[in-house]
């Protein structure tokens, strides 16, 4: 039987992770895709990453899937920079774990965005 550690370790095993000032400047590059994977109600209270796609993490098999066309957003794309950011980290390392199995290949995990934030990356409501 996995636990929530095993699954953690699974995902931390095959994205990569990158801090958030290597992450802050790929945006200011204005390469990726930036993507926020907890829900609605958690972004109203601390914002996120100014311009990143709000995609939660139980929607993330739907809206990455082409076949599943009335759900899928076209922001997915199997060879683009995809960018996951969380709460903590581990929502992202899940999230980024589930798109590598479905066969997208740069998908890198920036952590919290409290470490964002703290680190001066741009922010919206």
């Amino acid at each position: 039987m996995k636990t929530a550690q095993d699954y953690l370790d699974d995902a931390n095993a095959v994205v990569p992770k990158m801090d958030a000032k290597d992450a802050i400047a790929k945006h200011a590059e204005g390469k990726g895709v930036f993507i926020d994977v907890r829900d609605s109600g958690d972004i109203a209270k601390s914002g996120t990453i100014k311009g990143a796609h709000r995609v939660p993490r139980g929607m993330i098999e739907f809206r990455a899937d082409p076949n599943k066309e009335e759900m899928y957003n076209p922001i997915f794309e199997k060879d683009a920079e995809i960018y996951l950011v969380c709460g903590a980290g581990g929502q992202a390392a899940l999230s980024g774990k589930t798109l590598h199995d479905m066969g997208y290949t740069n998908v890198t995990n920036i952590g919290g965005f409290p470490g964002w934030k703290e680190a001066g990356g741009p922010t919206e409501s």
